[in-house]
């Protein structure tokens, strides 16, 4: 640069001792800043010496270089040959800012009348002030919404209506109906509960030729828990007697107690136990009577106990050639009687020892199967082998009536 080095003994830094100063080139004249070039493009970097890191101790200032001359708006820059473009003018803070210049504002739009085409009502808005807040005199127009599209909900009530009306036409139609046939059944005196049970009594009074033996009185039947102590039991048949009437097949007193209903027919069938030891009569008497004579037959029969009296027992059926053979009126030993109401039959059934044994003192199934009896036939159980066959020979009878009760007549 053409002259010599020469340390200033002031600039050298104090952290670094006897360390030189690095010279100092004369710095540019300052600029105003709203001078144009302040921002250059394409000029190269050179920083300012007032800007240097004064925390670093010993480092040198950079060089000042001195500064281009302004340059006209427009003119080409060395370097890259493009117009020269001025700075753009400084940023001003909004006014809300405290100390913030404020920004220019834009002329504001002349007021358009409100009967101007497109003009927007302010009390429209969706800013406005909900309500009517000024009465009938604050200018704003009172908006209500419209009625919502009910088409289809009209549509349902119309149709429900029309149903409802029709359930309450049949309803009133069903309980004329109803009222008519009640008026009728009782000015006729007829009743189909009543039909059926007379139909079911009059099918039972039929069985004895239309119902095959084994269907009345199986080959085998099981008694479970009939015997004694709830002791099973089961019976096989050994003979079945003609049908016949009810002459010699019971005592003289109990055939005069039967005569007011009658004998139309009577089946008689005879059983033994799986051992052998004990043979039972088991009888079906088919009467004449309606169901009126044998409820009163019944009734007769429980109130002058008519089951119980060993004068007014049935006979037994002795087969010949089979175990009952033997089987008279002596060895009688324990009977049942049932006076049915649900069909014209009477149910019996008399019980003996098989050995033909001779019995003086027979006693009814119902005291027979009483617990702590000590005779005999309570020993033998001679009154179960009586009530427990007869009992399921009067089962088997129930359910062929019913069969017969639902075959078309």
């Amino acid at each position: 640069m053409g002259r010599s080095y020469r340390p200033i003994p002031s600039q050298a830094p104090t952290g670094r001792p006897g360390a030189a100063a690095m010279p100092s080139v004369p710095a540019d004249p300052p600029r105003p800043a709203s001078a144009p070039g302040a921002q250059t493009v394409g000029r190269p970097y050179r920083p300012d010496p007032s800007q240097a890191a004064s925390g670093r101790p010993g480092a040198a200032e950079m060089p000042a270089t001195p500064a281009e001359p302004p340059r006209p708006v427009g003119a080409p820059s060395a370097p890259t040959g493009r117009p020269y473009l001025p700075d753009p003018p400084p940023f001003q803070a909004p006014t809300s800012r405290p100390g913030a210049a404020a920004m220019p504002s834009a002329p504001a739009d002349p007021p358009r009348p409100a009967s101007a085409p497109g003009a927007p009502d302010p009390a429209l808005s969706w800013s406005a002030p909900y309500g009517d807040t000024g009465g009938l005199g604050s200018g704003r127009p009172i908006v209500s919404l419209a009625q919502p599209d009910v088409y289809g909900r009209e549509v349902r009530s119309r149709s429900f209506s029309g149903r409802a009306l029709l359930a309450v036409a049949c309803a009133v139609l069903g309980l004329g109906l109803i009222g008519g046939a009640l008026t009728g059944s009782w000015l006729t005196g007829d009743d189909s509960g009543d039909l059926g049970a007379r139909t079911a009594f009059t099918a039972a009074g039929n069985l004895w030729h239309s119902v095959p033996v084994d269907q009345l009185f199986p080959p085998t039947v099981e008694g479970d828990g009939a015997g004694p102590g709830g002791a099973d039991r089961t019976w096989i048949r050994i003979a079945v007697a003609p049908d016949t009437g009810c002459a010699d097949a019971f005592d003289p007193l109990l055939r005069q107690a039967l005569a007011p209903v009658g004998c139309q027919r009577l089946l008689r069938a005879t059983y033994t136990d799986e051992t052998q030891s004990y043979v039972t009569t088991v009888g079906l008497l088919f009467t004449k009577a309606d169901e009126a004579a044998m409820n009163a037959l019944r009734t007769r029969f429980g109130k002058e106990n008519l089951d119980r009296r060993t004068d007014l027992m049935p006979r037994p059926y002795a087969a010949k050639n089979t175990v009952a053979a033997g089987f008279k009126d002596a060895q009688r030993a324990s009977w049942t009687i049932s006076v049915l109401t649900d069909a014209p039959v009477v149910a019996y059934a008399v019980s003996g020892w098989a050995d033909g044994r001779k019995v003086d003192t027979p006693q009814p199934a119902e005291e027979a199967i009483a617990p702590g009896g000590t005779t005999a036939v309570d020993q033998a159980g001679l009154g179960n082998e009586a009530k427990g066959l007869a009992d399921r020979v009067e089962r088997a009878l129930r359910k062929n009536v019913g069969s017969a009760a639902k075959q078309p007549s």
